[in-house]
């Protein structure tokens, strides 16, 4: 059995997500020595009090689930996640942009990106693969490399599909080395895990951190 702790980070994402939930994500993150979790905004400044001096990172989202705010609400909200204690900030690209063929989802990129790394933070775009096809997920690989992006994601875990095998194989084909990939949404067994890992994927998202161990 491979060792898949490492590539995983814990996710609750749920608009019904708790304080005692929360908690709950921190101790089952440590105590199966997981990559990190990954929290609303709304509760990093308390993930970060919680998380303590584990070696655990703190991952938040930016522009959730949609991904159509104005960029200078996106660059709003990142300021704030990295003030409250994110080390990673998952965004979310426009794509009502994307599909409108506007060159603004490279340049908004670019700008978060720039914010993040001046931080130190990591930066991974969510190209929503649900929605695209294999040219348009192509594309957005490489917009993304090229604005600086650390990992491209697939999913929100929100759209009607997530992680894919396939589109995890497209995505490394597509992408420098150096860019990472971030798979999630409807990620539940060890052996989906691990399918995708070896099709390519650096980190797994997952609302079943612990249970992905159990193959």
């Amino acid at each position: 059995m491979r060792n898949i702790q490492k590539y995983i980070e814990h996710t609750n994402l749920k608009p019904t997500v708790t304080s005692n939930e929360i908690e709950k994500l921190v101790i089952e993150a440590q105590e199966s020595e997981l990559y990190g979790i990954c929290v609303p905004p709304f509760w990093v400044k308390k993930a970060k009090r919680d998380i303590g001096k584990a070696s655990i990172q703190l991952v938040t989202v930016i522009g959730f689930p949609l991904g159509y705010q104005m960029s200078q609400t996106k660059e709003a909200e990142m300021q704030q996640a990295i003030q409250d204690g994110a080390d990673e900030l998952d965004l979310v690209i426009n794509i009502s942009a994307v599909k409108s063929e506007m060159i603004w989802p490279k340049i908004e990129i670019a700008k978060l990106g720039k914010i993040a790394h001046e931080h130190g933070k990591v930066l991974k775009v969510i190209i929503e693969t649900a929605y695209l096809n294999n040219t348009e997920i192509v594309e957005l690989c490489k917009i993304s490399a090229d604005a600086g992006a650390d990992f491209v994601k697939t999913s929100t875990g929100f759209a009607p599909e997530g992680a894919k095998v396939e589109d995890i194989l497209l995505m490394r084909k597509s992408l420098p080395e150096q860019v990472g990939i971030k798979a999630s949404g409807g990620i539940k067994t060890y052996e989906q895990a691990l399918a995708l890992i070896e099709a390519g994927a650096d980190r797994i998202g997952t609302s079943n951190g612990p249970g992905l161990l159990k193959a």
